[in-house]
């Protein structure tokens, strides 16, 4: 059962759905949370979905980053309810550093950009992470077969992507700190623009909602999301989160990753210890949404399974 650090943002709606999941989920234990850029607001919110979730003993990182925002979208407060503010456990370099000392296996999760996993890289240069999960980064048409690319990216090979772009020194250290990371995974926008939580899809998580009390929050919070904007949602983050239980829902492609003029992308590199999404297998991603076929303590998606790879 892996061990996860959750290193999230507050502005899109799918971060504390993928808090709600991964906090609620059989098959990973949550170990510490970091909160990006850091305010009050956004850590009081964290803290009260801890509690929902009976994970009080949940540590978590942030800095205030004194903008006067609360960094909070209006769709949390709709869904929680507006939440006092409240103050960090600590900085969020200690605790990713204190998590990776207690627990050497943990993988860190990056939902926004990238700036804690920055902070930590720069300021605990003695501790090693095995492995980061990113949602970011975009696969192109030099990697991506044609039977798995979405029609808006058709024709591409960069394309700016939001997490990245929001900490871009700190993205471009984290990818190339290959003595430090031993292992990092790109969940690329061009898998999760393909990914989304429709009508559809919450019909079918119905049966599964009371399974955990993670599954039960992010039902409700969609009832209220689905009234609001019936198109659905994209599930980005959530998506990642998936992919730290199984790789396996994805295929990947090993690879460099290259920045041109605020627009990222790939070039094929065996060797270099860093993949990214190329497709995904969306019945296998429902399955281990909702908790279906994942093994004794989580044995069937265990951090060592062998990526498929797949590229032109």
């Amino acid at each position: 059962m892996p061990d996860l650090i959750l290193d999230l943002e507050t502005q899109d709606p799918d971060d504390i759905l993928t808090l709600c999941l991964v906090g609620g989920h059989p098959a990973i234990r949550l170990r510490a949370v970091t909160v990006t850029p850091g305010s009050p607001a956004q850590v009081g919110l964290v803290r009260h979905v801890l509690r929902l979730l009976d994970l009080d003993d949940v540590a978590v990182g942030a800095v205030d980053p004194g903008t006067g925002k609360d960094h909070v979208s209006g769709f949390h407060h709709r869904w929680l309810g507006s939440r006092r503010g409240a103050p960090p456990d600590a900085p969020p370099a200690d605790v990713i550093a204190g998590t990776l000392r207690s627990h050497p296996g943990a993988t860190l999760l990056t939902g926004g950009p990238p700036r804690n996993l920055g902070r930590f890289l720069g300021a605990c240069p003695e501790v090693r992470l095995s492995r980061w999960v990113a949602q970011g980064g975009f696969a192109g048409d030099n990697v991506v077969p044609p039977e798995h690319r979405l029609p808006k990216f058709e024709g591409r090979t960069v394309c700016p992507t939001f997490n990245f772009n929001g900490a871009p020194r700190a993205a471009l250290l984290a990818l190339s700190s290959k003595d430090r990371i031993a292992r990092r995974e790109l969940v690329s926008k061009n898998v999760t623009h393909g990914v989304l939580y429709d009508r559809e899809f919450h019909e079918r998580l119905r049966p599964y909602r009371e399974r955990t009390a993670g599954l039960a929050l992010v039902f409700a919070g969609m009832e209220h999301y689905l009234r609001e904007r019936p198109e659905g949602k994209l599930l980005h983050d959530p998506t990642a989160a998936c992919v730290v239980l199984d790789r396996a829902i994805a295929t990947w492609a090993e690879v460099e990753v290259i920045r041109e003029r605020g627009e990222w992308g790939v070039l094929p590199a065996a060797g270099s210890g860093t993949f990214i999404t190329t497709s995904i297998d969306h019945e296998r991603f429902f399955e281990v949404f909702v908790g279906e076929n994942i093994g004794p303590d989580g044995a069937d998606v265990v951090s060592g399974a062998p990526v498929a790879t797949e590229t032109p």
